[in-house]
């Protein structure tokens, strides 16, 4: 398959054993398996826009994994299952579904607590989710579209704006959120919040 290209800044590489779950053989190009991908993740933002969760449904492994199985589906057989590999990021393949439960039950108690703002919240949910690398690919993807059914179902607040780009191509805003990302894993949420509200 011709799927192998230089990656930006960022991406996680897709490895050569999960390169064979592809479900349309006539995908060559990684500008193709982007198009594909990105009308299976529309269908995923209609389904979450036209429903309401409960927090107890959504903060759970079971609806991590059904989002991401809902945006990767019709592409990848393995959509929806965690990472079987280690990857450039992320914790050990191991180690994720228990850091996935600590990440959940602290986003349980920050919820009924009122730890942080709900933007502030949100944020850091997305942020340890993405660390966390839960799926071989799409995880940055999947964290932004978690973070929108949080804000929107949980908190009862706009989705993010995400800066208003496509954050899959190399630009400006994708080296903005990137620069924000790294803020974030040295400590600083803000510049995330900021850029999640551009």
């Amino acid at each position: 398959m011709g799927l192998d290209s230089d990656y930006i800044d960022g991406q996680t590489p897709i490895l050569e054993d999960e390169k064979e779950g592809l479900l349309i053989s006539t995908i060559v190009t990684p500008g193709e398996l982007d198009e594909f991908e990105q009308q299976n993740i529309e269908l995923a933002v209609l389904w979450s826009l036209g429903r309401s969760f409960k927090a107890e449904a959504v903060l759970t492994e079971k609806f991590i994994k059904a989002v991401h199985k809902r945006m990767y589906g019709n592409v990848w057989v393995w959509a929806g299952e965690f990472r079987k590999t280690n990857k450039n990021i992320g914790v050990d393949k191991y180690q994720i579904p228990t850091e996935l439960r600590y990440l959940l039950d602290d986003v349980k108690l920050w919820v009924a607590n009122n730890t942080y703002s709900p933007d502030e919240a949100t944020i850091r949910f997305k942020h340890r989710l993405v660390s966390i690398h839960c799926f071989p690919n799409g995880n940055g993807r999947h964290s932004r579209l978690m973070a929108d059914i949080v804000i929107e179902k949980i908190f009862k607040q706009p989705h993010y704006t995400w800066g208003a780009a496509n954050l899959e191509k190399q630009g400006d805003t994708r080296r903005a959120y990137l620069h924000a990302i790294r803020a974030a894993d040295g400590g600083d949420i803000q510049p995330l919040i900021n850029f999640a509200r551009a």
